[in-house]
């Protein structure tokens, strides 16, 4: 499974102006078409409530919606895919309860993370389905909305993970996230990263739906590299 939309993420945030519902709807507005809904430490019925309303903004959108960690709420009401960390459950147990149907994404920080995944003896657990569809690889600087954060890469950290995954014919897309900023993206997308993920630098903007227009622009300008 190629994954669509996967250029620009958008995972959902919260601040004193926007709940994670209306982040979403900004996101969506602004030309995002891939959203990961992100809650941590809320309860089932708080996440599934979220996730219905903005599984339906999605479809309005066309655009893909991940949910992080949650598999089982992703089995249940058929969201696109999970998004996984490295302290969540592991993505080959996650593939074997969802099958091939939905995306898999997973957290990497460094070359070693994708290797230890992709080589593992489960790398591909049902017929020619890959295990993970995308890694999600930071992070780029320091960024607020993650804690225990790992060593920052910067350019170079992904230009030295791109070679490393090209010598080692790895060809699963790379997201590059973590205190991502507009001005940063043209540079990170030169890097041969497939996409960006951004949260908390569209909600500090002082016009969020134009911020994400104008960054969806840049990412046009790139889309067939």
């Amino acid at each position: 499974m190629r994954v669509n939309n996967l250029k620009l993420q958008f995972i959902t945030h919260f601040t004193d102006k926007y709940s994670y519902i209306d982040s979403a709807r900004v996101a969506l507005e602004g030309g995002c078409r891939w959203i990961q809904l992100r809650m941590k430490d809320v309860p089932e019925a708080t996440l599934a409530h979220h996730a219905l309303i903005i599984q339906k903004m999605c479809k309005d959108y066309g655009a893909t919606f991940i949910i992080d960690d949650n598999v089982h709420l992703v089995k249940k009401i058929k969201a696109d895919g999970v998004h996984l960390g490295k302290n969540d459950m592991p993505i080959s147990e996650a593939r074997r309860i969802l099958g091939n149907g939905f995306i898999i994404g997973g957290t990497v920080n460094c070359f070693e993370d994708i290797l230890r995944i992709t080589n593992s003896d489960e790398s591909i657990v049902l017929g020619q389905q890959p295990m993970v569809n995308y890694f999600v690889c930071g992070p780029f600087r320091y960024t607020s909305t993650k804690k225990n954060l790992a060593p920052i890469l910067g350019l170079e950290g992904y230009k030295n993970i791109i070679s490393n995954m090209k010598r080692n014919n790895i060809d699963i897309p790379l997201v590059a996230i973590g205190g991502i900023t507009k001005d940063d993206i043209s540079d990170i997308l030169k890097t041969g990263v497939d996409g960006i993920a951004l949260s908390g630098s569209i909600l500090r903007a002082e016009n969020p739906v134009e911020e994400m227009k104008s960054i969806v622009e840049i990412c046009k300008s790139f889309q067939n590299k």
